[in-house]
C-alpha cells in the first residue's frame, strides 16, 4: 500500500509540474540559459535517469473478492488467487476445507469429495465457468494453479441452477495474466516418504488491433506424478444375539500402493471482433494413468454344523489376497461462446459445448484360502470401459435498465450418450447369475432448463432478487440382456427469492435473506439395477456391513424448500464478521437401504444395498466467520502484528430423517459441525517477502443411524497445516518459494458400522482403521 501511495504522489507531482510549466511563458528563442537554469537542468536530468530505472506500477480497478461478495444480493463467498496460493495446496478440496461449513471426505492431507453444510455427494452442485461439470469430471482433476477464483453460493439462483440443496461451488478458470506473460511453477514433495512432483505453466496471450489486445487469453497446463501408500486394517465380527457367541470373525491386514500420472490443461481466448461483438474459445483436457498393487492377509473363522454330531463347530481359515489394477482416462471438452452487446446495459450470449470422456479400468484379485488343510484358489477379473459424449447449448439475454433492474433470461439444453461395458470373470468363467444383466449398458440423458430472474435495487439500502427456473431431466438405459429398458423422468420448478438490506444507520452492516426451492436428482449409477458384488464375501451368505450394491430405476428427485438468513459486519479495511443460519425441509430423501434379498447371482440370500426414496427430512445449521487484520480487531496492536490476518470460523449442523428411530437419525455422513482457526503474517523484520501461517481444522466424531438396523460411526478429524513463503532475487524477476506442510500431526481415522439381523438373531460389527500421513512439499513460483 505504501508503494502505491508513493507512486500516486509521484504522478501528482509530475502533473502539478506540467501544469506549472504550461502556465509559465516560454523563454525567448535568443535568450541564453542562466546559471541557475543550467544548474537546475543537471538534477532534472539525474531525476530523469532515476525515473527511467523505476519499476512500472500497475493499478487494477477490477472487483475484489470482498466487493464481489459484498455487492451480491445472493449470499456467497469468493476465494481469489491470493487464498488459492497461500498454503500451496495441490488439490482444490484442501482450499475449500478452510471455509465455514465445508468439509472434505477421504484421508487427511489428500483431498476428497466436497461437502457443503456437511451434506455428501449429490447435494453440492459443482460448476466450471458457470456450467455444470462435464462427464467424468472430478474436482481433483483441476489443480489450484488452473483456477482464477472460486465462488461459493449458499443458496441457489436461477442462472446457476437449482440442483444445489447444500449449495453451489463455481470454479472460474484462469484469466489472462495482468503483470507478466508467463507463470511457471514446480513442486516437489513427499507423502509418507513417497515422492510427489507437479508442474504448472500459464502463458498470457495478446495480439492484434491498435492496442495489441484484439485477441487476449491465457493457456494453462499442469502435470504431476504421485505415489501413495495406504494401509489395510479392517475387522468383521458376527455375534449370535441369543447366546452372545461369536460365530464369524475375520481380520484383514495389509498394504496398497497407488501410482498415478496426470496431465491436464485449459485455455481462455477472447476475440474482440468489434465494440459490440466478441467470441470466446475455451478448450479443456485431462489425461491420467494409474496403477495399483495390494496385498493383505485375512485370518478368521466361521461356524458351521458338524455333519456327524450336528453340533456347531468353528473352522479357522487363512486367506492370502493379492490385487493388481490399472486404468487410464481422458476427458476433452471445447466451449465456444459469443457475446453481443447492441447497447449499453444489454447483452446476448450464446454458448455451445462439446465433450468426450473415456475411462478404462482393469483389476485382478487373486485369493488363496486355506481351511482344514486344503487350499482353494479364486481369481476374479474385472474389466470396465465407460465412454460418454456430451453436447450442450445455452442462450442468455440480460438487460440493465435505468431503474436499477438487472434482467436475465435464458435457456439450456444438454444431451449425453454413454456406453458402459463391464465383464466380471471368476476363474475364467462368467458368473451365471450376472448373465441376465448383460455386460453392455447404453444410456442417454437429456436435460432442458429455462429460467428468468430480476435483480432490482430500488434504493441504496435495498436489493431484491426474484427468479424462477424450470428443469426437466430424462434418463434412458438399455442393457444388452434380459432386463427391460430403464426410463426415469424428473421435472422441477424452482421459485427463488433473495433480499439484501443495508441499514442506513449502520453502513458497515448487511442483512441477507433467501427463500428457495432446490432439488437433488438421482444419478445414472443409482438408477441402473445391475449389481456389484462385494469382494470380501463374494460367494455364499454376506452381511449387512458387507452388502452387494444395485440400483433402483424408480427413484424420484429429492425436493427441498430452504430458508437462509445471514448478517454481515464489514470492517474498515475489508475484514468481515458474519453469521448465517439455514433451515431446509427435504421431501423424498434418497438413501441406500440394505435389505436381505433372494438374488440371481448366488444360491444364498444376499444383503443388497439399493438407493430408495425414504420419508422426509429436515436439516438446519449455523455458520460463523471472522476474517480480519489484527489492527481491525485490536486497536493498540503492536506494529509487528498489525498486518497479521486472522481467520476463524465454525459451523453447527443438525438433521433428522423421519421414519428412522433414535437421536442419531441424521442425513447420511453429515457431521455435527466443523471448526477452522488460522493466522497468516508478513514479517517486516525479515523483509516484506517473507511470510508464514497455519490453519487448524476440526470435524467432530459423528454417529448416523442409517436405517432402523444399521448404524455408522466416524472418529473425529483433526488436521494442522502450516507454510513458510519467501522470495529470492528481484521483486519482479525473482523466485517465490513456498514450503507447505499438510496434516503436520497425523492421526488415524476409524470408521465402524453395526448391523442387526433380527430374523436370524445376528449382530454384525465392522470397523476399519485408516492411517493418515504428513505431506510436505516445496514449490518454486516464477513470473516473467
Amino acid at each position: 500500500m505504501s508503494r502505491l501511495l508513493l507512486a500516486l504522489a509521484a504522478v501528482c507531482n509530475i502533473a502539478i509540474s506540467a501544469v506549472a510549466a504550461a502556465q509559465t511563458p516560454p523563454p525567448h528563442p535568443s535568450a541564453k540559459p542562466t546559471a541557475a537554469a543550467s544548474a537546475a537542468s543537471a538534477p532534472a536530468s539525474a531525476a530523469s535517469g532515476v525515473a527511467n530505472r523505476l519499476d512500472r506500477v500497475e493499478v487494477n480497478g477490477g472487483p475484489t473478492a470482498n466487493s464481489r461478495r459484498r455487492n451480491s444480493t445472493a449470499s456467497k463467498i469468493v476465494i481469489e488467487r491470493e487464498d488459492l496460493d497461500r498454503y500451496g495446496d495441490t488439490v482444490l478440496g484442501d482450499v475449500l476445507r478452510r471455509l465455514p461449513g465445508v468439509t472434505i471426505g477421504g484421508r487427511a492431507g489428500r483431498g476428497g469429495d466436497i461437502r457443503m453444510r456437511g451434506l455428501g455427494s449429490g447435494y453440492t452442485q459443482i460448476l466450471v465457468d458457470g456450467e455444470r461439470a462435464p462427464a467424468g469430471f472430478a474436482v481433483e482433476d483441476l489443480l489450484p494453479d488452473q483456477v482464477e477464483r472460486i465462488e461459493i453460493y449458499r443458496a441457489p439462483t436461477a442462472e446457476t441452477g437449482a440442483r444445489a440443496i447444500a449449495g453451489t461451488i463455481n470454479v472460474i478458470l484462469r484469466e489472462p495474466l495482468q503483470k507478466s506473460n508467463n507463470e511457471l511453477r514446480f513442486t516437489l514433495g513427499q507423502d509418507r516418504g513417497e515422492p510427489q512432483a507437479d508442474f504448472s505453466w500459464t502463458r498470457n496471450l495478446k495480439w492484434g488491433g491498435p492496442n495489441g489486445d484484439d485477441v487476449a487469453g491465457a493457456l494453462s497446463t499442469n502435470g504431476g506424478v504421485h505415489r501413495r501408500f495406504n494401509n489395510i486394517d479392517s475387522h468383521n465380527r458376527v455375534t449370535d444375539t441369543d447366546t452372545n457367541q461369536v460365530t464369524d470373525d475375520i481380520a484383514q491386514i495389509g498394504t496398497s500402493m497407488g501410482r498415478s500420472t496426470n496431465l491436464n490443461g485449459n485455455g481462455r481466448l477472447r476475440w474482440k471482433y468489434s465494440d459490440t461483438l466478441s467470441f470466446n474459445f475455451s478448450p479443456f483436457f485431462a489425461l491420467s494413468q494409474n496403477t495399483g498393487t495390494s496385498q493383505n492377509i485375512a485370518q478368521g473363522f466361521n461356524t458351521g454344523q458338524d455333519p456327524l454330531s450336528g453340533l456347531p463347530v468353528q473352522t479357522p481359515y487363512l486367506r492370502d489376497v493379492h490385487g493388481d489394477s490399472d486404468g487410464h482416462m481422458h476427458n476433452v471438452r471445447v466451449n465456444l461462446s459469443a457475446s453481443y452487446k447492441p447497447q449499453a446495459g444489454e447483452s446476448w450470449d450464446l454458448r455451445l459445448g462439446r465433450g468426450s470422456f473415456k475411462n478404462v479400468s482393469n483389476s485382478e484379485r487373486r485369493e488363496t484360502k486355506t481351511a482344514n488343510g486344503l487350499d482353494t484358489q479364486r481369481v476374479q477379473d474385472d474389466h470396465n470401459t465407460a465412454t460418454e459424449d456430451q453436447t450442450s447449448l445455452g442462450a442468455k439475454w440480460s438487460l440493465k435498465t435505468a431503474q436499477e433492474h438487472q434482467w436475465v433470461t435464458g435457456a439450456e439444453g444438454e444431451r449425453s450418450d454413454r456406453v458402459q461395458v463391464r465383464d466380471t470373470l471368476v476363474n475364467g468363467e462368467v458368473i451365471p447369475g450376472l448373465v441376465k444383466f448383460g455386460n453392455t449398458l447404453g444410456s442417454n440423458s437429456q436435460r432442458f432448463a429455462t429460467y428468468t430472474q430480476d435483480e432490482w435495487s430500488p434504493t441504496k439500502q435495498w436489493s431484491v432478487y426474484a427468479g424462477i427456473r424450470y428443469e426437466r431431466i430424462e434418463t434412458r438405459a438399455d442393457a444388452a440382456g434380459t432386463l427391460p429398458e430403464t426410463r426415469n423422468v424428473s421435472q422441477v420448478t424452482s421459485p427463488l427469492f433473495h433480499l439484501l438490506w443495508k441499514p442506513e444507520a449502520f453502513p458497515k452492516d448487511q442483512v441477507r435473506m433467501s427463500v428457495t426451492r432446490s432439488y437433488r436428482s438421482p444419478n445414472l449409477n443409482d438408477l441402473i439395477a445391475r449389481p456389484s458384488i462385494n469382494s470380501t464375501y463374494p460367494e455364499g451368505p454376506n452381511y449387512q456391513t458387507y452388502a452387494d450394491r444395485a440400483g433402483n430405476p424408480d427413484l424420484k428427485p429429492e425436493l427441498s424448500t430452504g430458508f437462509d438468513l445471514s448478517l454481515e459486519h464489514w470492517l474498515p479495511t475489508g475484514g468481515i464478521v458474519s453469521g448465517s443460519a439455514f433451515l431446509k425441509d427435504i421431501k423424498g430423501v434418497i438413501r441406500n437401504q440394505v435389505l436381505l434379498e433372494t438374488v440371481s447371482w448366488d444360491t444364498s440370500q444376499r444383503w443388497v444395498s439399493r438407493p430408495r426414496n425414504m420419508q422426509d427430512a429436515r436439516t438446519m445449521g449455523f455458520e460463523f466467520e471472522v476474517k480480519a487484520r489484527m489492527d481491525e480487531l485490536w486497536e493498540d496492536a503492536p506494529p509487528e502484528l498489525q498486518l497479521m490476518l486472522l481467520r476463524f470460523n465454525f459451523a453447527l449442523f443438525k438433521s433428522e430423517v423421519k421414519g428412522i428411530p433414535g437421536t442419531n437419525n441424521r442425513l447420511d455422513q453429515q457431521p455435527k459441525g466443523s471448526l477452522n482457526f488460522g493466522l497468516d503474517h508478513r514479517w517486516k523484520a525479515l523483509g516484506q517477502n517473507f511470510g508464514s501461517g497455519f490453519n487448524f481444522n476440526f470435524v467432530p466424531a459423528s454417529r448416523v443411524q442409517q436405517t432402523e438396523t444399521l448404524r455408522r460411526d466416524e472418529t473425529a478429524r483433526r488436521q494442522f497445516d502450516a507454510y513458510l513463503s519467501w522470495a529470492s532475487g528481484a521483486v519482479r524477476d525473482g523466485v517465490n518459494w513456498r514450503l507447505s506442510m499438510a496434516n503436520l500431526f497425523p492421526r488415524d481415522a476409524s470408521v465402524s458400522t453395526e448391523g442387526i439381523d433380527v430374523d436370524n438373531h445376528r449382530l454384525t460389527d465392522s470397523w476399519s482403521n485408516n492411517k493418515t500421513f504428513r505431506v510436505i512439499s516445496l514449490r518454486a513460483d516464477m513470473r516473467f
